[in-house]
């Protein structure tokens, strides 16, 4: 599956656009993180729980928007993009979302 977030792909032309598909995740945070990245605050430095925990659910957000896409009988996904949006200070939801579309070779 080719996923852009750009408009088109080099070399490939659009023949049949599916529409908006949609991968989500919700991730709440572990208490040991909590404990962690409050002492990292305060002598500085990257947070690297947070960043660690957010890779994995931007990849499980992308694979759920694939598998939306695949369904639709897509082989790529066009505009992608991602949302971020804490639901609680300890609970996020990370969405993938872009437009699926067949593409082929351009002449």
């Amino acid at each position: 599956m080719l996923v852009a977030t750009s408009e088109y792909l080099t070399g490939r032309k659009i023949v049949e656009t599916f529409g908006l598909v949609i991968g989500s995740t919700t991730r709440a945070q572990l208490i040991t993180e909590e404990v962690v990245s409050n002492i990292r605050k305060f002598i500085g430095g990257e947070v690297v729980e947070y960043t660690d925990g957010l890779a994995v659910a931007r990849e499980e957000a992308v694979q759920r928007m694939i598998k939306e896409a695949e369904e639709l009988k897509a082989n790529a996904i066009v505009e992608m993009r991602f949302s971020i949006t804490s639901i609680t200070p300890a609970v996020v939801e990370i969405v993938a979302y872009g437009t699926a579309v067949n593409v082929k070779e351009s002449d």
